[in-house]
């Protein structure tokens, strides 16, 4: 009798625990979800960066398959940046049960300074390397970009503020010293936070 109590209880819960889980509605598929595609012709509309109700999701080419954008219905902004091109931004209707395909072009920043021949060039080994970058507050691209033997960001001398972030990970927000012509590396792995998902 009270291992048969024991079983409903535990069987219960896990019930439960699946209805909660499944009800959160940010990128879980159900029948008040809808999704949503992005259209990218280019390289670099490719890498660019996508932000939800000013949520960083990932970069364009990844937003499928496993990773595919999933919301809840009713309206949403989008914001697709990229460094030195300036940021596109739409507000969507998401239906449920429908997919939308949002269409984009990037169109070059000319307002855009970028650094003189004494710049330093900083490497980037960064993990998860799907987590965005930004440097003095603006988006560089995410951390694949600045990684291997042919990818680094170029930076005027002196001060920067380094950020870094992505969603269920703690942001790493430091100031750092840019030496000029001088060629650094650093390794930056974030930490996992309470709301973190399960696999990466």
């Amino acid at each position: 009798m009270h291992m048969r109590t024991s079983t409903r209880l535990t069987a219960f819960s896990l019930l439960l625990f699946l209805f909660l889980f499944q009800s959160n509605g940010y990128g879980q598929e159900n029948a008040k979800t809808g999704e949503v595609r992005f259209s990218a012709d280019t390289q670099i509309e490719r890498d660019s960066g996508v932000w939800i109700d000013g949520k960083y999701v990932g970069y364009v080419k990844e937003l499928k398959g496993n990773r595919k954008v999933l919301l809840a219905a009713g309206e949403h902004e989008i914001s697709i940046r990229q460094a030195g091109y300036k940021d596109f931004t739409k507000k969507i209707v998401v239906e449920p049960g429908q997919a939308q395909t949002v269409e984009f072009a990037m169109q070059e920043n000319t307002k855009m300074t970028y650094p003189g021949g004494n710049a330093a060039e900083l490497r980037l080994d960064i993990s998860p390397k799907r987590a965005a970058v930004f440097v003095d507050e603006g988006y560089m691209g995410h951390g694949g970009d600045f990684s291997g033997r042919f990818h680094s960001m170029l930076v005027s001398p002196g001060k920067h503020r380094l950020k870094i972030t992505l969603d269920g990970y703690r942001t790493y927000d430091m100031e750092i010293e840019a030496v000029a012509s001088n060629k650094s590396r650093m390794k930056i792995v974030l930490e996992m936070g309470a709301d973190a998902p399960v696999a990466q």
